[in-house]
């Protein structure tokens, strides 16, 4: 993710809602993409500088709460971004310790929704398309005591998972203990909340770029047979763990589990790649005197991303450059202590696969260039897989 620059020269982080030099305040544009310090010219209206013909207003959710640093175009009908309109539950705020849980979930949403759009992929909120629509669910389980015994009466698990547009995240992932006591649980050598909503992100764009479509051949050739019975090969993984010398083919043991888990992992990664990438762009990284060229234009322009990028570097010069940068990422970290930044191989096999997200990604953005804009679909919201991933 690109960095930005205050009015006053001072750079500024994706999550600032202050200038840390000048303390104006900042708003991120998502017409623009950009951040940007922003200045109150009645009850309801902000200004910036960099767009000054335009009035906006906060999300709700910046205003009451602080979980959010959004605004809104002036004429929106939404008291709420283009973020929070996403969300269908938030987490139960009588618990103070939720308000934490939900910002740290909100930004790892946020730094996703906004490496879509800098790949030049749109997201509409159920409300507007019901049919194709996506929204998020954040909740913690559910537990329920007798008034008099203070006994556990009734208990449910919330599960982490995709259902046709419907991603549920346990927010109890947004805390660090629990989340590194199920990392070694699951003896995952990587669990992060961001890493979550990629994740799951990748199922919800699975039926929304492969079912149904010309690349569903492509994709069963890569990845397996997604007809292959869902829960019955979750179970087998879970028994018996991951296909024998799964390194060969996978770029996580979990993806080995099934086909929709195998294409969710190496989406994933594809934009741990892409946004890692401008990242060390913005700051002028240079390894053994390669400079890293920009996977993401730093235009205003979303489109300039997809043609100059999707279309013109080669994918293969893309995965060199990345390979060179988690080198050094894994030796910094090494330096500090830390485990590696990026504790994962990618094979010949997985190369493939994360070049075909490449590629549907790149065809994708160019069909949505060449197709007129129509009014979404607004007919009931088909049923589909129920994608229910790892426990807790």
């Amino acid at each position: 993710m690109q960095t930005f620059t205050c009015s006053c020269g001072n750079r500024l982080f994706f999550e600032n809602n202050v200038c840390m030099h000048c303390q104006s305040e900042t708003g991120f544009l998502p017409d623009y993409l950009q951040l940007a310090p922003i200045r109150q010219i009645d009850d309801q209206h902000w200004k910036t500088d960099r767009v000054p013909d335009r009035r906006y207003r906060k999300c709700a959710n910046y205003t009451a709460h602080h979980v959010c640093n959004w605004m809104i175009v002036e004429d929106e009908g939404s008291e709420y971004c283009l973020s929070c309109r996403l969300n269908k539950i938030i987490p139960d705020l009588s618990n103070t310790a939720n308000y934490r849980r939900w910002y740290r979930m909100e930004r790892a949403k946020r730094r996703t929704l906004y490496n879509l759009f800098k790949l030049g992929l749109t997201v509409v909120d159920r409300k507007r398309d019901p049919r194709n629509g996506l929204e998020f669910r954040f909740m913690e389980d559910i537990k329920q005591y007798d008034p008099y015994t203070q006994e556990l009466v009734r208990y449910k698990q919330i599960m982490t998972g995709h259902q046709t547009g419907t991603i549920t995240i346990n927010i109890q992932e947004a805390d660090h203990s629990h989340r590194e006591a199920m990392r070694e649980y699951m003896n995952e050598p990587y669990r992060t909340t961001l890493g979550h909503v990629r994740h799951e992100i990748g199922h919800y764009f699975w039926d929304r770029l492969i079912a149904g479509s010309s690349n569903l051949d492509r994709f069963r050739e890569l990845f397996g047979d997604e007809r292959e019975d869902y829960k019955q090969s979750l179970e087998h993984y879970y028994k018996n763990g991951p296909q024998a010398n799964w390194q060969e083919n996978f770029i996580s043991a979990y993806a080995s589990a099934h086909a929709w888990e195998d294409w969710a992992e190496t989406w994933a990664h594809y934009l741990h790649i892409t946004d890692t990438m401008e990242t060390a762009y913005d700051f002028g990284l240079s390894i053994e005197g390669h400079a890293l060229p920009p996977p993401l234009n730093a235009s205003d322009d979303i489109k300039v991303f997809a043609n100059e990028y999707l279309h013109a570097i080669a994918f293969d010069d893309l995965l060199t450059d990345w390979m060179r940068l988690t080198i050094l990422m894994n030796a910094l970290n090494r330096s500090m202590g830390l485990r590696d930044a990026y504790p994962f191989s990618v094979s010949a096999g997985v190369s493939d696969k994360l070049r075909f997200v490449h590629q549907v990604i790149a065809a994708k953005v160019k069909q949505q260039a060449n197709t007129p804009q129509t009014k979404p679909n607004t007919s009931a919201y088909a049923a589909g897989p129920v994608y229910t991933d790892k426990p807790g």
